[in-house]
């Protein structure tokens, strides 16, 4: 379920991915609530665009480090491709 930064304390969240549109955030908002899944959700900045380049504002979706691959799992399963870092 959708959580504010306080209640993850001190951790530091691991961000698993990143809506470009509000009909995805919406839909993995509610698929994660249905799995029973503690995630925070903010607002950020991103680049975007083939041939040119902007700056977009996405939904970005964090959770524990402990739980981040059970939600990686998760995510597979309801169809959506995890965030994953470059490098």
């Amino acid at each position: 379920m959708q959580r504010d930064v306080e209640f993850f304390g001190e951790q530091e969240l691991e961000l698993v991915y990143i809506a470009k549109r509000l009909k995805d955030s919406l839909a993995l908002e509610t698929a994660l609530t249905e799995d029973g899944i503690d995630y925070l959700v903010e607002t950020d900045t991103y680049i975007g665009g083939l041939l040119f380049r902007r700056e977009l504002t996405g939904a970005f979706f964090y959770v524990a480090p402990t739980a981040a691959e059970s939600v990686r799992v998760a995510m597979l399963r309801h169809g959506y491709q995890p965030y994953e870092p470059e490098g």
